[in-house]
């Protein structure tokens, strides 16, 4: 039996979390197609007979520009460095100045490291041997695989050497988990993804979800309380809406995807809060429901 961690690792938006919920055959992370939604590392588990697998999905490595931004690149570095394995998944296109700045954290680490080359879906089979050749001085990768993590494309030789690589060691987890996150964290999260799939420039990364609480009613239904947590008394507008029209929109969204996910019905009570500047300082991450 084998038994290891892996970390996902990559710029913002490369299609982290897409894989993640391939590799594990669930949605476990939350996927939009704004940059920097993966906050915290989330961890998929992939159990076959001959290994289990545990993936992390990684903040997206880039420059920090306040306090969250430095948390979640802490929380990505954290997790290369518990990790038996590393993928370093990039976009279909040469190697520049920025692919050379994500390989700085990977420069020495004790694990060995994919590299991915991602969306091949998107671009002519032609335009993959320049990108791997330029890839290839960049760090010892000890395999360069072309994946899709949209449609699956090249993920099934990504296990086998996954497995292959990985050390020997019993499971630890049951054979149908598929994530070991709470169930709290899981439903801020989907809370938060359907924020960012409701509104439009800067007020996602503005954004954060609290959970305040969730129990079981005698009705029958899961109780669920949450509060949006934004920056500005007009991004607080926006997400309520005319008449309330935006937050019924995005709890309606997220209370389909909590009922799929729970396997139950589900009251959700959605608050918005203004906290301004929550995300520049530590003591607005904690109240925030980070912890720094």
């Amino acid at each position: 039996m084998k038994f290891g961690f892996v970390a996902i690792a990559g710029r913002p938006n490369v299609g982290k979390s897409t894989l993640l919920n391939r590799l594990v055959g669930q949605k476990v992370a939350i996927v939009t197609p704004k940059p920097q939604t993966t906050r915290d590392a989330v961890r998929g588990i992939l159990t076959t007979p001959e290994a289990q697998i545990v993936f992390i999905d990684t903040p997206g490595l880039h420059v920090p520009r306040d306090v969250l931004g430095r948390y979640m690149l802490r929380a990505a570095r954290r997790s290369l460095g518990e990790a038996d394995l590393v993928y370093l998944m990039v976009e279909p296109e040469p190697a520049g100045a920025a692919a050379r700045g994500i390989a700085g954290p990977l420069r020495g680490a004790r694990a060995p490291v994919f590299l991915l080359v991602n969306k091949v879906d998107a671009v002519p089979k032609e335009t993959l041997l320049p990108v791997i050749e330029s890839y290839r001085g960049l760090l010892p990768f000890r395999e360069i695989i072309p994946i899709s993590a949209r449609t699956g494309d090249g993920t099934d030789r990504l296990v086998e050497r996954t497995v292959a690589l990985l050390p020997e060691g019993e499971k630890i987890f049951p054979d149908d988990l598929l994530s070991d996150q709470p169930t709290r964290f899981v439903v801020g999260e989907l809370i938060r993804e359907k924020v960012f799939d409701a509104v439009r420039e800067e007020i996602p990364y503005g954004t954060a979800v609290r959970m305040e609480g969730m129990r079981e009613r005698d009705d029958g239904l899961t109780e669920v309380r949450a509060t949006i947590i934004v920056e500005r008394e007009s991004q607080k507008g926006i997400l309520i809406g005319k008449g309330g029209s935006m937050i019924r929109r995005i709890g309606t969204a997220a209370r389909a995807e909590i009922e799929e996910f729970l396997g139950a019905r589900v009251f959700l009570d959605l608050r918005v809060k203004v906290m301004r500047d929550w995300k520049r300082d530590e003591g607005g991450l904690r109240k925030a429901g980070y912890v720094p």
